[in-house]
């Protein structure tokens, strides 16, 4: 059940991937990409994806997202900064989220502050 929000799911995960970060993969620094973009690794530093997100079960963000539309499965620690974004089961934020539409479902945890932003 999607709470704030009327549209129906994010469709990222049915769209062409364009980098992938994978599983014990460790990136150190602020990383930026044009395209969609799936993270099952580690990164230490803040994000920029121009299109989309999707952060994996076993991938960790340590620090500020800015991306179109995101959905978690992992752990984001850091603010988030988008249009869309759905927090799966399984995914966590410890961070402030600015954002126009927002789905939590069951089991998804969120700590911080929300800005619903038109």
């Amino acid at each position: 059940m999607a709470i704030f929000s009327k549209k129906e799911k994010i469709q990222l995960d049915q769209q062409t991937i364009s980098t992938i970060i994978n599983s014990g993969c460790v990136f150190d620094g602020n990383f930026k990409a044009p395209g969609i973009t799936r993270i099952e690794g580690t990164i230490n530093g803040n994000i920029a994806i121009d299109h989309g997100l999707i952060l994996g079960e076993k991938g960790i963000v340590n620090g500020n997202i800015d991306t179109q539309e995101i959905i978690v499965y992992g752990e984001v620690n850091g603010d988030i900064a988008c249009a869309s974004i759905e927090i799966r089961t399984t995914g966590k934020i410890n961070g402030d989220i600015k954002t126009q539409s927002l789905s939590i479902e069951t089991g998804g945890a969120y700590n911080g502050r929300i800005v619903m932003a038109n």
